[in-house]
């Protein structure tokens, strides 16, 4: 593809004036908002007036005069339809891994006469410590964890299995699961499914109810843009709220936690979910970012997406120098999410020569370069500036200086 070719993309592209809503660095292309999303300019005003205003001025009388105490409703409720959710099943709350806690703790308890969680060798790891630490609490006979391939997951699942637990888009490769299918099929055998959808809300469509979902978790700081250490989110399908019991009975799950009973009865509703003090600060910052998709088809997210991986691998191939570059992402862009992995011996350097140019990737262990598509800011002009850059980097061997290789660096 030439040059002309990439501007009359992005001359068509129906989504090229959200990116004026976004604080983009200069001379800097952004590929990592799969990571950290980038930081939307209605957050900016949100959060100093919060401070200043908000607090400063309003001081606690805010909980009421500007809805403090309803932040964690309000933004649910943003959230929801960006992953095909009804009203009522989402609340926004702590972290993905305090929240995989009490949603695992749930479905054991609905499902108590098995013991298994099930899951997958290559799942993001705070996933499967969290399992593991409720098992050394629980006991074996209780709560165990299975590890399988993610080709093994239909077949593994038996009478064992009380919860399935994956993530929809793989964190490494970008494998995309079949959350219709997989979930059919987990109901089939008596098995609750949680889904991780870090890597899928807000960046392909996600239809939690059309799937017939179980539970789910998310974070807010990467394609829905709230900022580093946002607060996360969970799902509870209305057809357990009744039966389920999380085991963090704070006062704000409380079913009236301004009674100041000191017997714990839990809401009957979603909001048995919260535990403590909602993060006002950060929660408001996500509030304000999710306004970016007030007026956003996720159909047309996810057609961006597609189109700026796929332009990435045809550049890509164009390039002899990157011929050492494996594709570690399916070509299949229906099987994907909206990042691309590529394997290299020196991943890592070329990582860190790239982010010195200018080019913000990221770096995954043990060998993968990987490149995050966030359609809101992300241009076909930038895909072919970064492809031109890696290439360079590649091609004059930049990546090799001693100072790229820094060992156990964070990138």
């Amino acid at each position: 593809m030439n040059f002309n070719e990439i501007i009359a993309l992005d001359k068509a592209d129906k989504l090229a004036h959200k990116r004026d809503e976004f604080d983009l660095p200069a001379d800097t292309i952004y590929l990592d908002g799969n990571s950290l999303g980038a930081l939307p300019k209605a957050v900016k005003s949100r959060v100093a007036e919060v401070v200043s205003q908000q607090w400063g001025s309003h001081l606690i009388r805010s909980w009421n005069d500007h809805q403090w105490i309803d932040l964690p409703t309000q933004v649910g409720e943003k959230i929801a339809p960006i992953i095909g959710a009804d009203k009522g099943q989402v609340i926004c709350c702590d972290s993905i891994s305090v929240n995989l806690f009490k949603l695992l703790s749930s479905a054991l308890s609905l499902n108590s006469e098995r013991n298994v969680v099930l899951s997958t060798e290559d799942n993001f790891p705070t996933d499967l410590y969290m399992v593991q630490g409720l098992s050394e609490l629980l006991g074996p006979d209780l709560c165990q964890l299975k590890l399988v391939s993610e080709q093994n997951i239909e077949q593994s699942l038996n009478d064992s299995v009380a919860v399935l637990l994956l993530t929809q888009v793989n964190f490494r490769t970008g494998k995309l699961l079949d959350m219709h299918k997989i979930t059919q099929l987990a109901h089939e055998k008596g098995v609750l499914v949680i889904w991780d959808l870090a890597h899928s809300a807000g960046a392909i469509p996600v239809e939690l109810d059309d799937c017939n979902a179980d539970f789910a978790v998310g974070c807010g700081y990467k394609y829905l843009n709230g900022g580093p250490g946002s607060p996360a989110f969970l799902y509870v399908a209305k057809r357990h709220q009744a039966a389920v019991k999380q085991p963090l009975s704070g006062w704000m799950g409380h079913a009236k936690p301004f009674a100041f009973d000191a017997k714990y009865q839990r809401a009957n509703n979603i909001n048995q979910y919260l535990c403590g003090t909602p993060s006002v600060i950060a929660m408001s910052a996500l509030d304000a970012a999710l306004d970016v998709w007030q007026d956003v088809d996720i159909s047309k997210i996810r057609e961006k997406s597609i189109a700026l991986a796929d332009v990435f691998i045809k550049l890509v191939q164009t390039h002899s120098c990157l011929r050492d570059l494996h594709l570690c992402s399916t070509e299949n862009s229906s099987q994907r999410g909206s990042q691309l992995a590529f394997s290299h011996t020196d991943a890592f350097a070329i990582c860190q020569a790239l982010i010195e140019k200018g080019v913000i990737a990221d770096f995954r262990a043990p060998n993968i370069l990987r490149f995050g598509f966030t359609p809101l800011y992300t241009s076909f002009e930038d895909i072919y500036q970064a492809v031109t850059i890696l290439a360079e980097v590649v091609k004059t061997q930049l990546y090799t200086q001693p100072r790229f290789n820094l060992a156990g660096k964070v990138t």
